[in-house]
C-alpha cells in the first residue's frame, strides 16, 4: 500500500544544480502561452512542487504570472513558504499549498499546469491527464518530466536489498517505484489521444558527483525517502541498511579522477491543448 514518505528538505537540495537542469530544458521547450498572447497575466499550476526552487523559477519567464505550487509535504511547503512565497520582482504572485498530486484539480483555469520530478511517485498518474487538460485554457501546456533511472544499479539495488530476507519483511516494496512511470512513447500516444500537440523526448544526464559516497547522498533525498520513513526512529536498522546499501553502490559507482559519474535519464513531455480558432 503508497504511503507518503517524509521528506527532507535540505538533503534534497544538496544536488540543487543537478536537480535543477532538468526542469530549465523542460522550461525551455514551452510554448507561448494564451495569457501572453492576450496580454494578461498567466496563471500557473506546480504539481508536486517540493521545497519550491524551481517553482520560483517560472516567475523568471512569466515575471508577471499567478503562480502556485502545490505539494503534499508539509516540510517541503514550509521550505517553499520561508523563501519564495509573496511578491515577484516582475509583480506578480507566488503562493503554496497542500495537495495531494494523485486528486488534485484545477480550481479554475489555467496556462500552464507543470510538474518536475513528482509524478513518478503518483500511481496512475496518466489517468489526471484529462481532468488536468479540461482545467488549461485553450492553446495551454501540460509539461512535466519524471526520471526514468529506475532501471539504474541505484534504483535496482535499493529494491533488491529491500526484498532480501533480512529487509522484507519491513520494506518489500519501497525500493521500487518504475511501475507508475510509462516509456516516452505512452506518454506521446495517450497526450496525442487527448487532443494535444505533443512534444516527447529522452535525455541521459551524465553528472559527476563530488564527495564521499555521492550517489548514497544524492538518494538520500529521493529514493531512499520512503526506506528512511519506515525505519525512521530505529538508529540501529537504519545504519545497517545504509551501510550494506553504502557498500552496494561503491561496487557499482567507484570514484574516478574527477569525481564520480553518475548517469541519469529523465523523459519530457510537453502536450500543447488545441486552441480556439
Amino acid at each position: 500500500m503508497y504511503s507518503a514518505p517524509t521528506w527532507d528538505p535540505q538533503q534534497y537540495l544538496r544536488h540543487a544544480d543537478h536537480r535543477t537542469r532538468p526542469f530549465l530544458d523542460l522550461l525551455a521547450r514551452i510554448p507561448e502561452l494564451p495569457a501572453t498572447a492576450e496580454g494578461r497575466p498567466a496563471r500557473i499550476a506546480d504539481i508536486g512542487c517540493g521545497p519550491g526552487n524551481v517553482t520560483a523559477l517560472l516567475a523568471d519567464r512569466w515575471p508577471d504570472a499567478r503562480i502556485t505550487g502545490f505539494d503534499l509535504s508539509r516540510e517541503m511547503l514550509e521550505q517553499a513558504e520561508k523563501y519564495h512565497a509573496g511578491t515577484t520582482p516582475g509583480g506578480g504572485w507566488l503562493d503554496f499549498r497542500p495537495a495531494d498530486a494523485a486528486h488534485w484539480t484545477p480550481d479554475g483555469t489555467y496556462d500552464l499546469i507543470v510538474s518536475n520530478a513528482a509524478l513518478q511517485w503518483v500511481p496512475n498518474h496518466p489517468e489526471s491527464f484529462p481532468r488536468w487538460l479540461d482545467g488549461l485554457a485553450p492553446g495551454g501546456t501540460l509539461a512535466f518530466q519524471v526520471p526514468g533511472n529506475f532501471t539504474a544499479p541505484s534504483h535496482a539495488l535499493l529494491g533488491e536489498l529491500c526484498d532480501a530476507p533480512r529487509w522484507r519483511d519491513r520494506l518489500a516494496g519501497h525500493g521500487r517505484r518504475f511501475v507508475h512511470i510509462l516509456d516516452s512513447a505512452d506518454y506521446l500516444t495517450r497526450l496525442t489521444d487527448l487532443g494535444c500537440a505533443v512534444d516527447v523526448w529522452e535525455t541521459v544526464y551524465s553528472q559527476l558527483l563530488q564527495g564521499e559516497d555521492p550517489v548514497l547522498e544524492w538518494v538520500k533525498g529521493t529514493a531512499l525517502r520512503p526506506v528512511l520513513t519506515v525505519l525512521d526512529g530505529d538508529e540501529e536498522a537504519t545504519a545497517e541498511f545504509l551501510s550494506q546499501y553504502r557498500d552496494l553502490l561503491r561496487k557499482a559507482y567507484p570514484p574516478g579522477p574527477h569525481g564520480t559519474v553518475f548517469p541519469f535519464r529523465r523523459i519530457f513531455a510537453v502536450a500543447r491543448k488545441e486552441a480556439v480558432s
